[in-house]
């Protein structure tokens, strides 16, 4: 199983290139995408076109991948996964990485932010004009994949009580520590 890294969308702060230089040494191939295109509307839509763009020229046709979304990547995170499904490439498991967690019908980000945060505010950049406020593309099946939830920042804590409340494998770990904590999980995800 190759693990697709996703980074946030609009060039937010991520730890994600770090992850991926360091998944191999546990065992886990790693491809990290570029993420880029969501400069202008529609951003979510955008971004998981170019997201599956990039996952189809980084990633053999027949290979078997799992999903690893962080920051604002995590809603979109069962859109790209459609898209994967409908290139015919397995998805066989999603990790969302101090993420907010996707949400049934097609809400945005600043509803999720609302519904997923005790204090109902994200600590996300806002973002250009109508980035948190348009809908977001969802996948009405999804979570077709064992899912499971990475830990770093104490703010996301609510969300990961959210993921284990959904069922979903969780694990806390140190920033210095996620990447052997992502291998675990994923590890444990592709046993599931």
């Amino acid at each position: 199983m190759i693990a697709v890294l996703l980074p946030p969308p609009l060039g937010a702060p991520e730890s994600l290139p770090d992850r991926a230089d360091r998944l191999p040494e546990h065992g886990v191939p790693a491809v990290r995408i570029g993420g880029g295109a969501d400069d202008r509307p529609p951003y979510a839509g955008r971004y998981v076109a170019h997201a599956s763009l990039e996952i189809s020229a980084a990633v053999a046709a027949d290979a078997r991948i799992a999903l690893v979304a962080e920051g604002d990547a995590g809603p979109l995170v069962g859109a790209v996964g459609a898209a994967q499904r409908a290139a015919h490439r397995p998805v066989l498991g999603y990790v969302l990485v101090d993420a907010f967690l996707p949400q049934p019908g097609s809400p945005t980000l600043a509803e999720i932010t609302a519904a997923q945060s005790p204090e109902g505010a994200g600590t996300e950049a806002a973002g250009p004009p109508g980035y948190r406020t348009e809908p977001l593309p969802m996948a009405p099946d999804w979570p077709d994949a064992p899912c499971g939830y990475l830990l770093t920042r104490p703010d996301r804590a609510h969300v990961a009580r959210l993921a284990r409340m959904r069922g979903w494998a969780v694990r806390e770990a140190a920033p210095e520590d996620a990447p052997a904590a992502l291998a675990d999980l994923l590890t444990e995800l592709r046993g599931v």
